[in-house]
């Protein structure tokens, strides 16, 4: 790999496992010194950081609630001790409650209640916090979804607004960084193979038909989303800017 990031550093958000991890791991190969976030998954998060050290690189966990808002502060501020600087915010960290119609006299409010704090609080939190810390011509990188502009099926209202939103909040971060040459841009992975996918699987409709909805007929892998996530991190993507970019295979065209 080129060391088109060397010198540079980056936080990933949600590092410990699935579409973090191998973000990560894809910084890190590119020559960026990577912090990483976890919630609960203490022995996962430091798995990561052996991996990323043995690329050469410096990187560290940082034990992080996205739920609780006053952990945003701490959390840069530990990066920026630990590094000196921030280059990179890649916004991941996320969870997926799915399946309950907005109507159901069921619904979970709790849990779809924190989808909300974790999904969009958290990560505005996170981002305000870094936006006066990161350097001019910084990258801040959102994962988000297909569904924040697709919808093709029910059952992921709660979800799919989530990702509206920060669709939205990255356009006017866009603007508000602009004259500091830090680009903010979405990306809007489809399925992908991860813990997460897999924990609604069950609540989604029959994977054969979902997959008959791909023009190309398989789902993401993990590598490629990230790569995407590099190369808009990385030196040749300074004017992409304010975009959300889907990686669906077509799904939604």
């Amino acid at each position: 790999m080129s060391n088109m990031l060397k010198g540079k550093v980056a936080l990933v958000t949600g590092g410990s496992r699935g579409l973090g991890a191998v973000t990560a791991e894809t910084l890190a190969g590119y020559g960026a010194d990577v912090a990483i976030t976890y919630a609960a998954s203490a022995d996962k998060a430091n798995a990561v950081v052996e991996k990323l050290k043995a690329k050469g690189v410096r990187a560290i966990a940082v034990k992080s609630d996205q739920a609780d808002l006053s952990s945003a502060k701490p959390l840069i501020e530990r990066v920026m001790a630990e590094f000196g600087r921030l280059d990179i915010l890649v916004n991941n960290a996320g969870i997926a409650i799915q399946g309950q119609l907005v109507d159901d006299p069921e619904l979970d409010w709790d849990n779809y209640n924190r989808q909300w704090q974790v999904n969009v609080l958290g990560t505005i939190a996170n981002t305000r916090a870094a936006a006066s810390r990161l350097t001019d011509g910084g990258r801040i990188i959102f994962v988000g979804s297909l569904l924040g502009s697709y919808v093709p099926f029910p059952g992921v209202a709660d979800y799919t607004g989530t990702k509206w939103a920060l669709a939205g909040y990255a356009k006017g971060i866009a603007r508000d960084l602009g004259p500091r040459n830090i680009t903010v841009n979405v990306v809007q992975p489809g399925i992908m193979p991860t813990d997460m996918a897999s924990d609604v699987a069950g609540e989604l409709p029959n994977r054969d038909a979902i997959l008959d909805m791909h023009p190309i007929r398989r789902i993401a892998t993990l590598e490629e989303v990230a790569e995407t996530i590099a190369f808009l991190a990385g030196p040749h993507a300074g004017y992409i800017n304010g975009e959300a970019i889907n990686i669906a295979g077509g799904l939604g065209i």
